[in-house]
């Protein structure tokens, strides 16, 4: 009987400890994945935030662009027109070059999300 009794309470003991290693494996995961949120969520707010300033920024910017270069070649609409057309050029630079900045972007976030 005593062998019984040794085994019974080994298993019991492995079946403690696995229920342990459960628990805290969750509790694990739940602050992994609050982690990965929160800058997830922090990384877009300020990509907003910084994104939108610079954007007006540049508005203000391709108009006063557009209004000098109107000016100077004193055909206000070919002025915009120009600035129109590098706005243009930089898109489809931009489009031509997308795998690379998905290959970048992946680059980077998979050493933050694969980080132990």
């Amino acid at each position: 009987m005593n062998v019984f009794e040794t085994i019974s309470d080994t298993t019991g003991k492995m079946a403690d400890s696995g229920e342990t290693y459960i628990k805290k494996t969750q509790e694990y995961l739940k602050l992994k994945v609050f982690q990965q949120l929160t800058v997830s969520v922090s990384l877009v707010v300020k990509a907003l935030a910084v994104g939108g300033l610079f954007g007006i920024g540049l508005l203000f910017l391709a108009f006063a662009a557009a209004l000098a270069i109107g000016k100077w070649l004193e055909n206000e609409a070919l002025g915009y027109l120009i600035v129109g057309g590098v706005f243009l050029i930089l898109t489809l630079i931009i489009y031509l070059s997308r795998s690379a900045i998905n290959n970048m972007i992946i680059k980077r976030f998979s050493s933050k999300f694969f980080e132990s």
